[in-house]
């Protein structure tokens, strides 16, 4: 009785997990039929939002942008990705062969023996030893019969910074030669025109009763001594000479030519005097007479070597 017991239990036993494992699966295959069944009606709910003849402009659409797909620019891209992917990084040297590199390329500027100021020599130099130093580093990298010692590893290494990476290789040593200027004088002046160019003296304006000339100097008698008359500017000098003509009483002599140094540096003339900036000497003559003009004459240059190339006194005549 006990061991039939025990069979029918495990028998039982056995039929209710099949049981529960029925009602599992059944639970799963209802699970996946409903949400089968959902998507398939918002498929269809979805389908059903948009007409036929917007289905179709949709699809004219997308046709459109597939026809200007700039197909061969997105090629020459590609291509242009794969140069530049294929391109290597420059090469590192080690720091012996930068410091060879450098001992050698400093022994070669101090032959040079010329001024740190000549640029275009010392680039001449630097890219001489660059080209004898790149074919004896080939000759030892091709054939191997060069006498130099480089490596044959070292060689390929060194071919290669001289070559194609020189630039970097010069900014990693430190070598910076500055570019040479070349400042070229383009004389655009016409054929004849005066030499000498517009000046604009300090102070206040000219009159035209002044009749000012630049780069001149008058002869005449002194009426007033310009070593002790000192005035700020042309006009005041020019001035002064025609207060000095309305003063005079008769049977004086009238200023007519007023001859002013506007120079900060003074002016030069032809007596034992050193003549100062501002100085204004007021003169008379019957017959005014040009001493100098633009420029004093190479015969008088030789006679004094301390006299200037142009005349810088500034006179006027008074009629």
């Amino acid at each position: 009785m006990a061991r039939g017991k025990w069979v029918c239990s495990y028998k039982k036993t056995t039929l209710l997990v099949c049981f529960v494992n029925i009602a599992v699966a059944l639970y799963v295959l209802r699970s996946l039929y409903a949400s089968l069944y959902i998507y398939s009606g918002n498929v269809s709910r979805n389908v059903a939002l948009y007409s036929p003849d917007q289905i179709r402009k949709m699809e004219e659409s997308i046709q459109i942008r597939r026809g200007f797909k700039p197909v061969e620019l997105i090629k020459w891209v590609k291509a242009f990705e794969g140069e530049f992917s294929s391109e290597t990084v420059a090469v590192e040297l080690p720091r012996h062969l930068k410091q060879n590199i450098i001992d050698e390329i400093l022994q070669r500027l101090r032959s040079l023996n010329s001024s740190g100021t000549d640029i275009a020599k010392e680039r001449e130099a630097v890219e001489s030893w660059r080209k004898e130093k790149l074919e004896e580093v080939k000759l030892a990298f091709v054939k191997g019969t060069s006498n130099s010692t480089i490596p044959h590893e070292e060689a390929g290494m060194l071919v290669r910074a001289l070559e194609s990476d020189w630039a970097v290789l010069c900014e990693e040593i430190g070598l910076w030669i500055p570019a040479q200027v070349v400042n070229v004088e383009h004389d655009d002046k016409p054929e004849g025109a005066e030499e000498f160019e517009e000046e604009v003296l300090p102070g206040r304006p000219l009159s035209p009763e002044c009749h000012a000339e630049l780069h001149t100097d008058y002869d005449g008698a002194a009426v007033k001594w310009g070593l002790t008359h000192h005035k700020d500017s042309a006009a005041d000098c020019c001035q002064a000479c025609l207060d000095h003509a309305k003063r005079a009483k008769e049977g004086e002599k009238k200023c007519n030519i007023w001859v002013y140094c506007p120079s900060e540096f003074g002016c030069h003339s032809p007596d034992i005097y050193q003549h100062k900036h501002q100085e204004c000497w007021l003169k008379y003559a019957e017959k005014p007479r040009l001493n100098f003009k633009n420029k004093y004459p190479e015969s008088y240059r030789n006679s004094h070597p301390s006299s200037p190339v142009i005349v810088p006194w500034v006179s006027g005549v008074i009629s």
